[in-house]
């Protein structure tokens, strides 16, 4: 019993990290209706970001906070330069891009700081501690927290907050938001902001156990949008609920399922996405669309 529990422990941690950039992906979605796969690329540049910072001497969390305002501003400026002039284009023309940024940003980053694996520091001791016959590590209940945390902030942000209320209603309603006065455009803009502060913060949550390389992000990105169809791809509730539940259910498939193990979660979490599109397309938490005829 103290391995199931131990698994779930685990599980929550690393399905924080996966809600957060389902979270990323669902703001961008909710905003544009496409997803944005250059997401993962993003976060990996913000993660080598604080690394440099880091070591050039900067300490953990002021780093952490000034690669968080790095990331705000850079996603922001990638809506106003790049996915603004194609507003109004297909969807698929904005896939697109996001496809080619993924390409550069991954170029970009080996080009800076080279294809080697570096170690990223924790803030939090890997030391287990023991509960009840369980080992505990602080590292996986800091991940927990942070990513709980950051996830309540944007809840209260978006709920109690006028900015966040503007951004609610430019994704659900545009052409109205523009009537109340409303500056969309801008509100938009604002999401891609916060979508690149939420990778960032996945990408620094996860480097510490991945080792940080260009590619660090790429099947994290697969198990995180996994973890928005799951819990529903316009739902940023269902985004957290679906990346908690996704990373117990793989730690747990991987212990006690002798044919899985290790090596074929990313195929359970293929699985999933198939199963959750087959079954109810709109995920645990989405909303089915209803069309009048």
């Amino acid at each position: 019993m103290s391995q199931f529990w131990q698994q779930v422990v685990s599980g929550l941690a690393s399905g924080g990290v996966y809600g957060s950039l389902a979270l990323a992906l669902v703001i961008v979605y909710r905003s544009t209706r496409v997803i944005n796969f250059a997401q993962g690329e993003m976060a990996t540049f913000c993660t080598y970001l604080a690394w440099t910072l880091i070591d050039h001497g900067l300490p953990y969390w002021g780093a952490f906070f000034a690669t968080l305002a790095i990331a705000f501003v850079g996603g922001v400026a990638i809506e106003r330069t790049l996915i603004r002039p194609l507003e109004g284009a297909p969807a698929v023309s904005v896939v697109v891009l996001t496809i080619g940024l993924l390409i550069g940003l991954n170029g970009v980053t080996s080009w800076i700081w080279g294809g080697a694996a570096r170690r990223f520091p924790s803030p939090f001791s890997t030391a287990p501690w023991r509960v009840g016959g369980v080992a505990v590590s602080p590292q996986d209940l800091g991940v927990i927290c942070v990513s709980l945390v950051g996830v309540g902030l944007l809840w209260l942000f978006f709920r109690y907050t006028k900015a966040g209320l503007g951004m609610r209603a430019a994704a659900v309603n545009p052409v109205e938001s523009r009537y109340v006065g409303i500056r969309v455009g801008w509100m938009l803009a604002f999401g891609w902001g916060l979508a690149s502060v939420l990778g960032a913060v996945a990408g620094m949550l996860v480097a510490p156990s991945l080792f940080l390389d260009p590619n660090m992000m790429q099947t994290v990105l697969l198990y995180a949008f996994a973890a928005a169809v799951l819990g529903g791809i316009d739902s940023p509730l269902g985004a957290v609920v679906g990346g908690l539940v996704l990373g117990v259910l793989l730690n747990l498939l991987g212990t006690y399922v002798d044919a899985i193990g290790g090596q074929l979660r990313l195929a359970v979490a293929l699985g999933v996405i198939l199963a959750v599109l087959l079954v109810r397309p709109a995920g645990l938490l989405g909303r089915e669309a209803v069309r009048r005829v």
